[in-house]
């Protein structure tokens, strides 16, 4: 038998093998070398082990080929042995590929790019990267990924600055989203004005972000998911649960916080001033390495290797601009999601490291104990980070809760209870005016008054609840809407010489038959009636919830609402930003 049939049996196999287990060229021929390179080493063995053909025979039957004497049987043994060789090679080839980020049917492969950093340049072998694409929320761009197939969606929002595709180049970033991927179908997505979506300037509201976690929902075909929000993801997930329960199956919120500046009850925040000082030292530092090794990276951490905290660093650098990062900071800072808290009624879980310098565990502690439906887990470490640290006992956590999730072994959350910002508004003087141009022209006016009305709820997405001869009803799934259509409202209408009041606040409303009830309506209501003509008045839960809006507000003082305890601080609209 020719010597060629024994090299040929065993590289059909492996080529089989390798198609097989591939998925990609690049990995096909991977494994087909190094099932080549085992089958050749086991051939040259058996070659000079062969009988020389200058030597006589020692067999009746056997035949020359290649310059050695081979014996039928003896061939026969050589083909197997190459093809288990080659096959094992495959095989062991497609192990040590598989530990690096596994493929998935929306990935496409980066062969090799070369990246020069200082003067030297650094190779990146093959990565798997999950395929991005755009989700179009109003007029941004934004870049999200889905990576696993689980039986529970999962959306990833990280602290800060992310990159979709960066962060894949990143040892702790791909080990820590592969490891999500492998316990939920998981989406990941950059944020307004960092990694790969639109940059933008004004406009990081919670109301827009939460826009974007609902265009990116719609756009990867996800009903509803569990949101895990990580430091100042978390008042962001927890906004959207509240307002879009029959989107939320529960929430994760790791080192999170209600609001990030010292208030009243919660002293042990730090004071705007501090947090004004870190901004700054941010901005200028951002664009320097070394500014992360000393200030977000501890050196002596034997949690990170040299590898993954350069990688780190690099992700989080090339995410977002300085100015960008110092704007988004200051955005955060008025926000505060205190009000809304108990109106959480979906499975959370609160998880926090107990031992982060700098951190007070009273954050956690207080969002637990303000959401009912919600579960403490404080675990040993200090790294904010969840990409590092102890793992196992994290994700252990982690997979409870969502196995729970998915059995319906935890609290559902009520659908027809849903945060919404209530408006009413009225016309100054109404009974006057009617009284003046009789009741033709008045019902010609208040006509066009009301067409103005309504095609301003239709442009900012409200929904009319009600009208009562000149007054309105509305809903908006926002607070800055709410404020904006007000404002279009008041503007518009002085066209028609008239002048308007309206007042607005944000609060858990029933919906019975598609109509908005509740203390919250009630509270509205109240506001309206202390607004002035042309005010536009809202409580301070709505303005909290309108941080980084640029509306500016003047501070009318403490109230009391009729029929609603304790003392209400009320704001008029200053300009809209």
């Amino acid at each position: 038998m020719p010597l060629l049939l024994v090299w040929a049996v065993p590289g059909v196999l492996g080529l089989v093998l390798a198609l097989t287990l591939g998925r990609t060229w690049g990995r096909i021929g991977a494994l087909v070398v190094m099932g080549l390179v085992l089958g050749l080493a086991w051939l040259a063995v058996a070659y000079f082990a062969a009988t020389p053909s200058d030597q006589p025979r020692d067999c009746s039957d056997c035949y020359e080929s290649f310059g050695r004497w081979w014996e039928p049987n003896w061939a026969l043994f050589v083909i197997g042995v190459s093809c288990a060789l080659w096959a094992l090679g495959v095989l062991v080839g497609a192990a040590l590929r598989r530990g690096r980020a596994p493929p998935h049917p929306d990935t496409a492969l980066r062969e090799r790019a070369d990246l020069r950093c200082r003067g030297r340049t650094r190779t990146l072998w093959a990565v798997a990267l999950p395929v991005t694409q755009y989700a179009r929320s109003g007029d941004v761009n934004i870049a999200y990924q889905v990576v696993g197939d689980g039986a529970l969606d999962l959306v990833w929002i990280p602290s800060m600055a992310h990159h979709v595709e960066l962060a894949w180049e990143s040892p702790a970033h791909a080990r820590f989203l592969n490891r999500l991927a492998s316990i939920s179908r998981l989406i990941v997505f950059d944020k307004r004005g960092t990694g790969m979506s639109d940059r933008l300037v004004g406009g990081e509201t919670l109301e827009a972000r939460m826009d974007d976690i609902r265009m990116v929902m719609d756009a990867a075909g996800s009903e509803r998911a569990v949101l895990f929000g990580l430091g100042d993801g978390g008042p962001l997930c927890v906004l959207f649960a509240a307002t879009y329960p029959d989107r939320t199956s529960g929430l994760v919120l790791m080192h999170s916080t209600p609001r990030l500046v010292r208030a009243p009850g919660l002293p042990w925040l730090p004071s705007r001033s501090d947090i004004e000082k870190s901004v700054e030292k941010i901005a200028r530092g951002w664009g320097d390495p070394a500014f992360y090794e000393q200030r977000m990276l501890r050196r002596d951490d034997q949690s990170w290797t040299e590898e993954e905290r350069r990688a780190y660093i690099r992700v989080l650098r090339l995410s977002v601009s300085p100015g960008a990062v110092a704007a988004y900071m200051r955005a955060n800072l008025d926000v505060d999601v205190r009000d809304v808290l108990p109106l959480i009624r979906m499975p959370t879980l609160v998880l926090q490291r107990t031992e982060i310098p700098g951190m007070d565990v009273r954050r956690g502690r207080y969002l637990a104990d303000h959401i009912s439906s919600a579960r403490l887990v404080e675990l040993p470490g200090h790294n904010f980070e969840p990409l590092v640290g102890d793992q196992e006992r994290l994700f252990s956590e982690l997979e409870a809760f969502l196995a729970n999730v998915r059995e319906g072994g935890e609290l559902v959350a009520e659908r027809d209870r849903v945060l919404a910002t209530v408006l009413f508004t009225d016309i100054v003087d109404a009974t006057a005016r009617a009284a003046d141009l009789g009741d033709r022209a008045w019902r010609k006016l208040l006509e066009d008054h009301h067409n103005i009305v309504r095609g301003q709820l239709s442009r900012f997405r409200g929904r009319e609840m009600d009208t009562a001869g000149d007054g309105f009803f509305a809903t908006f799934d926002g607070p800055a809407r709410g404020i904006h259509c007000a404002c279009a409202i008041r503007k518009s209408v002085r066209e028609l010489g008239l002048e308007i009041r309206a007042g607005l606040h944000t609060g858990e409303c029933e919906l019975v038959d598609g109509k908005a009830g509740g203390i919250a309506v009630h509270i509205g209501a109240r506001v309206a009636s202390h607004a002035a003509s042309n005010d536009v008045l809202v409580s301070s839960t709505v303005k909290d919830l309108v941080a980084g809006s640029g509306i500016d507000f003047e501070d009318r003082g403490p109230h009391e609402l009729k029929g609603i305890p304790g003392e209400w601080r009320l704001y008029a609209v200053a300009k809209e930003g």
